[in-house]
């Protein structure tokens, strides 16, 4: 069969967007459902300022399910999310500054959105811009 040209800095960027929203929803849904669920609610958690609904009282208090379905994944997730920021910033020679920015936007819910939009936005450009001076550089000087 045909081999397939591959774009290594394209699926490399690719996974990170994709790493990027996946590990913004799971940090949104430890932030605002696991967390208060395991210290917020029900007559166990730590804090307790609410009763857990009736019917409802496993999914709350120290040993909420929540924290497998939602704390876990989140782990996990955002270790592969900095192993791909890592691979791009290579890639794409990223200062250290920006590399450890990118990073920790995944650690604050969303602004791990804002920061891949915005990481998207300039690496196009940059694209873009990388596309006009090859076009110019290949232009024939004029004759006169």
């Amino acid at each position: 069969m045909g081999e397939v040209a591959v774009d290594k800095r394209r699926v490399s960027f690719a996974l990170y967007r994709v790493l990027a929203y996946i590990t913004g929803v799971f940090l949104l849904g430890l932030t605002f459902l696991a967390m208060p669920a395991k210290y917020l609610v029900g007559e166990t958690s730590m804090f307790a300022l609410v009763g857990a609904p009736e019917g409802w009282e496993h999914w709350f208090g120290p040993e909420s399910p929540l924290m497998h379905y939602v704390v876990m994944p989140h782990g996990y997730i955002y270790m592969a999310y900095v192993l791909v920021t890592l691979w791009v910033s290579l890639d794409r020679r990223w200062g250290a500054g920006r590399t450890l920015g990118v990073v920790l936007a995944g650690t604050v819910p969303i602004l791990g959105f804002v920061v891949e939009h915005r990481v998207v936005k300039s690496e196009k450009a940059r694209e873009i811009e990388a596309e006009q001076r090859a076009a110019q550089a290949q232009e024939p000087a004029p004759t006169g």
